[in-house]
């Protein structure tokens, strides 16, 4: 990867920060996007130390913001002309139904509206790379997501199950529909999805109670680590193996099964159109 330039979306902690240092490691410009200044420059410290290289920088972007976003864009796209990979990692749990700037459910907001309107607006520098790829973090989830068009920010009904299951089936209609459309044009970009597996990492945890924290104590032994969590987006991002595989959804390295309901590619192109309106496309 030397050289590349990487873009990693939550790579303050958890897989994104074990995302950002693999990458580093392997010689690539490593973009970390982070919501907070102060734990932003937290985590920029430590990719550099555990990484061995400065060749990772920080730049700021609240991706449950559309404006954050765009101004965001912008600003890297004066810097950068060319994105060899860009990792959708960032992610949200909200046991209380929440709303981002723009009125969304945070977790459709930020996990799905938020990077689908990121990757429109850099696709033209991945299209640039001679070999473009977007990973999409996913989850095993989707498999019991829906999404109900008439109430698609859950105001009736909402769970924190139901939220964050239709935002991850969200992450596996983007990414077929997307990788539909890349093949039309003929070029070498790619996007896949995945399921990381257990992880124990800080989504979801209840920071006013400490409840969540107790309990990802507790059940920490049994989860995997970042690391082991970040393997297959880091296999998807650097891999010859995987170089012209689109529109899959992997799994410890392997595509896996998705979903009936994640395979109805004309949901997807209805969702797209949907996801579209939404952010002003």
């Amino acid at each position: 990867m030397q050289n590349q330039t990487v873009l990693v979306t939550g790579a303050n902690s958890g897989m994104g920060l074990a995302t950002t240092i693999a990458l580093a490691r392997r010689g690539a410009h490593v973009v970390m996007l982070c919501r907070s200044q102060q734990r932003g420059n937290a985590a920029l410290a430590e990719a550099r130390a555990q990484s061995g290289t400065d060749r990772i920088e920080l730049m700021l972007c609240d991706l449950g913001s559309l404006a954050s976003i765009r101004a965001f864009a912008a600003a890297f796209l004066a810097k950068h002309s060319t994105l060899d990979v860009l990792v959708n990692n960032a992610g949200v749990v909200t046991v209380k139904r929440q709303t981002t700037t723009d009125g969304f459910e945070a977790m459709l907001g930020v996990n799905h509206l938020g990077h689908f309107l990121l990757t429109q607006l850099l696709l033209d520098a991945i299209l640039r790379s001679p070999n473009g790829r977007i990973v999409n973090v996913s989850s095993g989830a989707h498999k019991i997501g829906r999404f109900d068009f008439d109430n698609p920010f859950l105001v009736k009904g909402y769970s924190p199950w139901r939220g964050y299951s239709q935002s991850k089936i969200a992450n596996i209609w983007f990414t077929r529909e997307l990788a539909r459309r890349l093949a039309l044009e003929g070029g070498s970009a790619t996007v896949n999805a995945l399921h990381p597996g257990a992880v124990g990492t800080n989504i979801g945890v209840n920071r006013d109670t400490g409840f969540g924290k107790t309990v990802l104590r507790l059940l920490r032994p049994f989860f995997l680590t970042p690391e082991q969590g970040a393997d297959t987006a880091i296999y998807l991002a650097t891999s010859p193996d995987v170089r012209g595989v689109s529109g899959e959804y992997f799994y410890q390295r392997l595509v896996a099964p998705i979903s009936e309901l994640a395979q109805d590619d004309a949901l997807a192109r209805r969702f797209w159109d949907w996801s579209a309106s939404q952010v002003g496309l």
